[in-house]
C-alpha cells in the first residue's frame, strides 16, 4: 500500500464526488425506454463538464487493442460485466 499525500487525498475525494454526482444523475434518468446509450451520454457530458476523463473511454482491449468505446460500462440483465453501452 502506498501512503497518499494529504493532495492526493484530497484529489481522490474530488475524483469520488464527481463520480457520485453522475451515477447519482444516471440514477434519476432510468426509466423504462432509456437506453446504456443515453446513459453514458450523459455521464459523458457530466464528466466533462466537471473537467474529469471517463476511465472507460478508449481504453484499449488488451487483445486487440481496440479502444474501449464507452464512457460507462453497462449491464443489462443476464450480461455480465464490461458491457459497452
Amino acid at each position: 500500500i502506498t501512503i497518499k499525500t494529504a493532495a492526493e487525498i484530497e484529489k481522490m475525494r474530488v475524483a469520488g464526488q464527481v463520480v457520485a454526482q453522475v451515477l447519482a444523475g444516471m440514477q434519476r434518468m432510468v426509466e423504462p425506454g432509456i437506453t446504456t446509450g443515453d446513459l453514458n451520454a450523459m455521464a459523458e457530458e457530466e464528466c466533462s463538464k466537471r473537467g474529469a476523463i471517463p476511465v472507460f473511454k478508449n481504453y484499449p482491449n488488451f487483445a486487440t487493442g481496440r479502444p474501449f468505446p464507452g464512457s460507462i460500462c453497462a449491464s443489462v440483465n443476464e450480461e455480465v460485466v464490461h458491457g459497452i453501452p
